[in-house]
Protein backbone atom coordinates (compact mmCIF):
# COMPACT_ATOMS: atom_id res chain seq x y z
CA UNK A 1 0.00 0.00 0.00
CA UNK A 2 1.15 3.77 -0.92
CA UNK A 3 -0.17 6.51 0.67
CA UNK A 4 0.34 10.10 -0.65
CA UNK A 5 -1.46 13.30 -0.55
CA UNK A 6 0.11 13.70 -4.52
CA UNK A 7 1.07 11.57 -7.34
CA UNK A 8 3.71 12.82 -9.41
CA UNK A 9 3.92 11.74 -12.87
CA UNK A 10 7.32 10.29 -12.22
CA UNK A 11 5.68 8.16 -9.62
CA UNK A 12 2.88 6.76 -11.62
CA UNK A 13 5.07 5.52 -13.98
CA UNK A 14 6.86 3.66 -11.41
CA UNK A 15 3.84 2.18 -10.25
CA UNK A 16 2.61 1.06 -13.77
CA UNK A 17 6.13 -0.62 -14.69
CA UNK A 18 6.42 -2.67 -11.71
CA UNK A 19 2.61 -3.27 -10.44
CA UNK A 20 0.14 -5.79 -12.12
CA UNK A 21 -3.39 -3.73 -12.32
CA UNK A 22 -2.67 -1.71 -9.26
CA UNK A 23 -5.95 -0.30 -7.54
CA UNK A 24 -6.20 3.27 -7.13
CA UNK A 25 -8.64 4.69 -4.60
CA UNK A 26 -8.90 8.66 -4.24
CA UNK A 27 -10.89 10.31 -0.98
CA UNK A 28 -10.36 13.67 -2.05
CA UNK A 29 -9.26 15.57 -5.41
CA UNK A 30 -5.35 14.93 -5.54
CA UNK A 31 -3.26 17.62 -4.04
CA UNK A 32 -6.24 19.05 -2.11
CA UNK A 33 -5.18 21.14 0.94
CA UNK A 34 -6.97 19.95 4.07
CA UNK A 35 -10.09 22.40 4.92
CA UNK A 36 -8.76 22.35 8.67
CA UNK A 37 -5.33 24.27 7.73
CA UNK A 38 -5.81 28.15 8.11
CA UNK A 39 -3.33 29.09 4.83
CA UNK A 40 -1.64 32.74 4.74
CA UNK A 41 1.05 34.36 2.29
CA UNK A 42 3.15 37.29 3.56
CA UNK A 43 4.49 38.91 0.76
CA UNK A 44 7.36 41.45 0.73
CA UNK A 45 9.76 43.36 -0.30
CA UNK A 46 13.14 43.36 1.32
CA UNK A 47 14.90 46.61 0.73
CA UNK A 48 18.33 45.86 -0.98
CA UNK A 49 18.61 43.21 -3.59
CA UNK A 50 21.32 41.60 -2.16
CA UNK A 51 20.93 38.06 -0.84
CA UNK A 52 22.27 38.60 2.95
CA UNK A 53 20.35 41.74 3.27
CA UNK A 54 17.00 39.67 2.21
CA UNK A 55 18.05 37.01 4.04
CA UNK A 56 18.06 39.16 7.22
CA UNK A 57 15.32 40.44 7.03
CA UNK A 58 13.12 37.16 5.87
CA UNK A 59 14.36 35.99 9.47
CA UNK A 60 12.84 39.19 10.95
CA UNK A 61 9.86 38.91 8.70
CA UNK A 62 9.90 35.10 10.78
CA UNK A 63 10.23 36.42 13.83
CA UNK A 64 7.13 38.90 13.82
CA UNK A 65 5.14 36.20 12.53
CA UNK A 66 5.78 33.85 15.21
CA UNK A 67 5.39 37.09 17.46
CA UNK A 68 2.10 37.98 16.24
CA UNK A 69 0.43 34.34 16.19
CA UNK A 70 1.38 34.59 19.99
CA UNK A 71 0.13 31.46 22.38
CA UNK A 72 -1.84 30.14 19.59
CA UNK A 73 1.91 28.98 18.19
CA UNK A 74 2.10 26.10 20.47
CA UNK A 75 5.39 24.73 18.24
CA UNK A 76 5.86 24.70 14.33
CA UNK A 77 8.00 23.40 11.73
CA UNK A 78 9.58 25.81 9.52
CA UNK A 79 10.61 24.84 5.84
CA UNK A 80 13.56 26.02 4.22
CA UNK A 81 14.62 24.69 0.59
CA UNK A 82 18.31 24.48 1.30
CA UNK A 83 20.17 22.45 4.12
CA UNK A 84 22.55 25.19 4.71
CA UNK A 85 19.68 28.08 5.69
CA UNK A 86 18.21 25.63 7.71
CA UNK A 87 21.04 25.73 9.83
CA UNK A 88 21.39 29.42 9.72
CA UNK A 89 17.68 29.80 10.39
CA UNK A 90 17.91 27.64 12.99
CA UNK A 91 21.47 29.40 14.95
CA UNK A 92 19.17 32.77 14.59
CA UNK A 93 16.17 31.59 16.21
CA UNK A 94 18.19 30.11 19.19
CA UNK A 95 20.42 33.52 18.90
CA UNK A 96 17.05 35.39 19.55
CA UNK A 97 16.10 33.51 22.70
CA UNK A 98 13.87 31.04 20.60
CA UNK A 99 13.77 27.01 21.37
CA UNK A 100 14.99 25.87 18.06
CA UNK A 101 16.90 22.91 16.31
CA UNK A 102 17.67 22.00 12.67
CA UNK A 103 16.43 18.53 11.29
CA UNK A 104 18.22 17.88 7.38
CA UNK A 105 19.84 15.18 6.02
CA UNK A 106 23.33 15.86 6.45
CA UNK A 107 22.68 15.40 10.35
CA UNK A 108 23.57 11.57 11.83
CA UNK A 109 20.29 9.66 12.33
CA UNK A 110 20.94 9.61 16.05
CA UNK A 111 20.81 13.39 16.34
CA UNK A 112 17.60 13.62 14.28
CA UNK A 113 15.56 10.91 16.36
CA UNK A 114 16.57 12.85 19.47
CA UNK A 115 15.53 16.24 17.67
CA UNK A 116 12.53 14.37 16.55
CA UNK A 117 11.63 13.13 20.01
CA UNK A 118 12.02 16.37 21.59
CA UNK A 119 9.68 17.87 19.23
CA UNK A 120 6.90 15.25 19.56
CA UNK A 121 7.22 15.63 23.31
CA UNK A 122 6.90 18.85 23.85
CA UNK A 123 10.88 19.86 24.84
CA UNK A 124 11.77 21.50 21.72
CA UNK A 125 9.01 24.30 20.21
CA UNK A 126 10.67 24.88 16.80
CA UNK A 127 11.50 22.48 14.43
CA UNK A 128 13.69 23.85 11.13
CA UNK A 129 13.63 21.62 8.49
CA UNK A 130 14.77 20.57 5.27
CA UNK A 131 12.10 18.88 2.86
CA UNK A 132 13.79 15.22 4.27
CA UNK A 133 11.14 16.22 7.03
CA UNK A 134 7.86 17.02 4.85
CA UNK A 135 7.24 13.44 4.12
CA UNK A 136 6.29 10.90 6.21
CA UNK A 137 6.87 12.59 9.56
CA UNK A 138 3.73 11.74 11.97
CA UNK A 139 3.76 14.27 14.74
CA UNK A 140 -0.13 14.78 14.89
CA UNK A 141 -0.30 17.89 17.37
CA UNK A 142 1.70 20.39 14.94
CA UNK A 143 -0.49 24.11 15.52
CA UNK A 144 1.91 26.19 12.61
CA UNK A 145 4.21 25.11 9.40
CA UNK A 146 5.87 28.38 8.49
CA UNK A 147 7.21 28.12 5.33
CA UNK A 148 10.40 30.24 5.48
CA UNK A 149 11.23 29.71 1.50
CA UNK A 150 8.17 28.91 -1.46
CA UNK A 151 8.70 25.51 -2.49
CA UNK A 152 11.06 24.89 -5.96
CA UNK A 153 8.56 22.14 -6.38
CA UNK A 154 5.01 22.76 -5.73
CA UNK A 155 4.08 19.26 -4.84
CA UNK A 156 5.92 20.14 -1.52
CA UNK A 157 3.64 22.70 -0.29
CA UNK A 158 0.87 20.38 -0.32
CA UNK A 159 3.38 17.49 1.92
CA UNK A 160 5.04 20.76 3.93
CA UNK A 161 1.53 22.19 5.11
CA UNK A 162 0.03 18.76 5.71
CA UNK A 163 1.72 18.57 8.80
CA UNK A 164 -0.44 21.12 10.71
CA UNK A 165 -4.31 20.40 10.86
CA UNK A 166 -3.69 16.46 11.04
CA UNK A 167 -6.86 14.26 12.52
CA UNK A 168 -9.39 16.76 12.33
CA UNK A 169 -7.47 19.43 14.52
CA UNK A 170 -7.19 22.57 13.11
CA UNK A 171 -3.75 24.07 12.02
CA UNK A 172 -1.98 27.07 10.47
CA UNK A 173 0.16 27.22 7.53
CA UNK A 174 1.60 30.30 7.12
CA UNK A 175 4.34 31.13 3.89
CA UNK A 176 7.09 34.13 3.28
CA UNK A 177 7.55 35.01 -0.24
CA UNK A 178 9.68 37.52 -2.18
CA UNK A 179 9.33 39.11 -5.86
CA UNK A 180 11.38 36.11 -6.74
CA UNK A 181 9.07 34.05 -5.76
CA UNK A 182 5.95 34.53 -8.24
CA UNK A 183 6.71 31.43 -10.85
CA UNK A 184 6.63 29.35 -7.63
CA UNK A 185 3.99 30.47 -6.06
CA UNK A 186 1.56 30.82 -9.13
CA UNK A 187 2.41 27.11 -9.70
CA UNK A 188 1.65 26.01 -5.81
CA UNK A 189 -1.65 27.98 -6.55
CA UNK A 190 -2.40 26.33 -9.98
CA UNK A 191 -1.62 22.61 -8.55
CA UNK A 192 -3.74 23.05 -5.31
CA UNK A 193 -6.80 25.06 -7.32
CA UNK A 194 -6.20 27.72 -4.28
CA UNK A 195 -5.79 31.32 -4.32
CA UNK A 196 -3.58 31.27 -0.95
CA UNK A 197 -4.92 34.17 1.19
CA UNK A 198 -2.69 37.19 1.46
CA UNK A 199 -1.80 38.31 4.74
CA UNK A 200 -0.67 41.69 6.17
CA UNK A 201 3.05 41.88 6.94
CA UNK A 202 4.17 41.89 10.60
CA UNK A 203 6.10 45.22 11.58
CA UNK A 204 9.51 43.89 11.82
CA UNK A 205 10.56 44.17 15.16
CA UNK A 206 14.97 43.70 14.62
Amino acid sequence: LFFSATMAPEIERITNTFLSNPARVEVARQSTTSETITQGLVQFKPSRRDRATAFKEKREMLRSLIEREGEGCRNAIIFCNRKMDVDVVAKSLIKHGYNAAPIHGDLEQSQRMKTLDGFRDGSLRFLVASDVAARGLDIPNVSHVFNFDVPSHSEDYVHRIGRTGRAGRKGTALMLAVPADDKLLAAIEDLVKLEIPRVEAPQIEG
